[in-house]
């Protein structure tokens, strides 16, 4: 009898045991972003600060304003050249999705293969897109501006005067302000994922790795890469010091 009641004891907890569900697999440590994407997103982030700074001091901080203009445009040359051969999840075509998978994302129904998490999830390649873009705007803006004192972009005579005019508005008033308030909403998300996703977004950017399923493909991060990159951010820099080089 008492080997009866161990047998069935046993037969129950291996039914129960093939019926609970499978346990997820361990995370391992994935490289998602490579040096030179973490360098450009901390180069940028202190040269829109002193941009900032510098542009609403104003007088002789404005040589700094120029400086840290044509810093920002060698940058964002380079990301996107780097969004074209960079790391895997630092390119373009990692992140940037259609509205289907935008869809997805936001029901909740991502594919195992979109890697939705991994790099940019969709709302975030909306963030990267719209910093991109403001930044390139607002940098050109500052290339054409007159501020009918002391500052002239370098690119001013290449303009119409009413052109100039709007830009060194749009460059000074809602361009500014636009700027601004991306970044806080930039640093919104990442506290918010923090505090109720309980997703360090902040610490990949650091160190470059996440912890994630080990079938995650990791992004390029060898000297070869790095070599490359550099190559691309000397070309972006002698591209923008040219461009420097057209002031009056």
């Amino acid at each position: 009898m008492r080997g009866c009641r161990v047998s069935r004891y046993r037969s129950r907890m291996s039914a129960a045991s093939s019926a609970a569900p499978d346990v997820p697999p361990s995370r391992v440590s994935v490289r998602v972003w490579d040096l030179p994407t973490r360098l450009f997103h901390w180069l940028l982030f202190a040269c829109v600060v002193g941009l900032v700074i510098t542009g609403n001091v104003g007088g002789g901080a404005m040589g700094w304003h120029f400086r840290f203009g044509y810093a920002v445009l060698a940058l964002l040359l380079f990301r996107i050249a780097w969004g074209l051969v960079g790391g895997r999840w630092s390119r373009f075509a990692s992140f940037v999705r259609g509205p289907s998978a935008m869809l997805r994302y936001l029901r909740g129904q991502t594919r195992a293969d979109e890697f939705a998490d991994v790099g940019h999830n969709p709302l975030g390649a909306l963030s990267v897109l719209a910093m991109l873009g403001v930044l390139l705007l607002q940098v050109g803006c500052g290339l054409v501006a007159d501020d009918e004192i002391a500052n002239v972009g370098p690119l001013n005579r290449f303009v119409s005067s009413d052109l100039a005019q709007w830009a060194t508005a749009w460059h000074k008033g809602p361009g500014k302000l636009l700027l601004i308030a991306l970044v806080l909403l930039h640093v919104a998300a990442i506290v918010y994922y923090r505090v109720a996703r309980r997703q360090d977004l902040l610490g990949p950017m650091l160190h470059g790795d996440k912890q994630l399923d080990p079938a995650t493909p990791a992004t390029r991060d060898d000297l070869g890469a790095r070599v490359l990159a550099a190559l691309l951010l000397a070309g972006c820099a002698v591209a923008a010091g040219f461009v420097a080089s057209l002031a009056a």
